[in-house]
């Protein structure tokens, strides 16, 4: 009888981070700063820490934002080109590896967001569905069939606004912020599969159910 090994293993070299990897480049109007935080944060994810003492700095025309990066997040820049690169001390540490294509990904949002801003689009689907802007532009008020007043205050470096009654629009040089306000105004009346009656955010979709007949 003769038996076949099998390699149980591989030989070929760990691969880089393809995000983290990727160079991130600045436009003329934009700045980035990389300073040591005086009080580092020591944030706990199970047995592990992750110590984040380094704070960057995006400024562009539109405003600028502030990150806290882990220490083994190392960032060079070229200030001739305005090319960025994202590196990590050891490639070979699952913690790090996953921080890199992440920290790179934040960084490129910010840029983006300090010179174009970013979006999000509200459409409001429903009889009667809509919302409305209040108190000087900074509540939202939305109406999406409760008997109650429900909305949400606009937060500070958010431009929310309503060309049509059943159409928000959400911007502003955090993308995480917009996304999260967007989703906090989503969570009123999130879209329901019977009669497709909701709050969709950008192109959302859903699949329409058949109704249940008893």
């Amino acid at each position: 009888m003769t038996f076949v090994s099998r390699r149980l293993f591989s030989v070929s070299a760990l691969l880089r981070s393809h995000i983290g990897s990727s160079p991130v480049y600045l436009t003329p109007e934009t700045k980035l700063v990389v300073e040591s935080m005086k009080l580092p944060k020591i944030i706990r994810k199970g047995n592990k820490s992750l110590k984040l003492s380094q704070n960057v700095t995006v400024s562009g025309p539109l405003g600028k934002i502030d990150m806290e990066i882990p220490d083994f997040v190392e960032i060079k820049q070229d200030g001739s080109s305005g090319k960025i690169e994202v590196a990590v001390k050891d490639s070979t540490d699952k913690t790090q590896r996953s921080m890199w294509g992440t920290v790179r990904s934040h960084i490129n949002n910010h840029i983006t967001g300090v010179n174009e801003s970013h979006m999000a689009v509200l459409k409001f689907v429903g009889t009667g569905y809509r919302a409305q802007l209040e108190e000087n532009n900074t509540f939202v008020n939305v109406k999406v069939g409760a008997s109650v007043r429900q909305g949400l205050p606009i937060p500070e470096g958010i431009i929310v606004k309503s060309p049509v009654p059943t159409s928000l629009i959400v911007e502003g040089v955090n993308k995480q912020q917009v996304l999260l306000f967007a989703a906090n105004l989503r969570k009123f009346h999130p879209p329901e599969p019977y009669k497709g009656k909701g709050i969709y955010v950008n192109n959302e979709t859903i699949k329409i159910k058949d109704k249940k007949i008893k």
